[in-house]
């Protein structure tokens, strides 16, 4: 087991690792928009929060060695159903073709009282 911790993510808020890689799988945390550089909470539009944790993600993906094609499922926790298509029309983009199974959740309350957070299983060699 390898614990992945990147400088191009948010650091973890709490007592775990950004992700955790075990052989050819990887699992990624969920994240919330925080910009990196600053360490502060995007809290604007949904569509640039989903941006943002999707982009976080990606980079904690990739400098683990994997790339957006291994990922496998995503799961999205959402303060508010109405966003859903607004979402949708990120994920679309960041996404392109490339189509993981996915689980959309409306919950009460996330960490740092944000809109959206977004987890992660890959597995390495799965577009195959």
């Amino acid at each position: 087991m390898e614990y992945i911790n990147t400088s191009r993510a948010p650091k973890a808020i709490g007592p775990y690792s950004q992700a955790v890689k075990i052989g050819n799988m990887l699992f990624v945390s969920g994240q919330i928009p925080i910009d990196p550089s600053t360490n502060e909470i995007l809290n604007s539009d949904i569509e640039s929060e989903v941006s943002l944790v999707l982009n976080n993600l990606v980079k904690i993906v990739e400098d683990a060695g994997f790339s957006l094609y291994d990922i496998a499922k995503v799961t999205i926790y959402l303060k508010n159903m109405n966003d859903f298509a607004k979402i949708n029309e990120v994920y679309a983009k960041v996404f392109d073709s490339h189509r993981p199974a996915r689980a959309v959740i409306e919950v009460s309350r996330l960490p740092k009282d944000v809109n959206v957070e977004i987890d992660a299983i890959c597995i390495k060699g799965g577009r195959e």
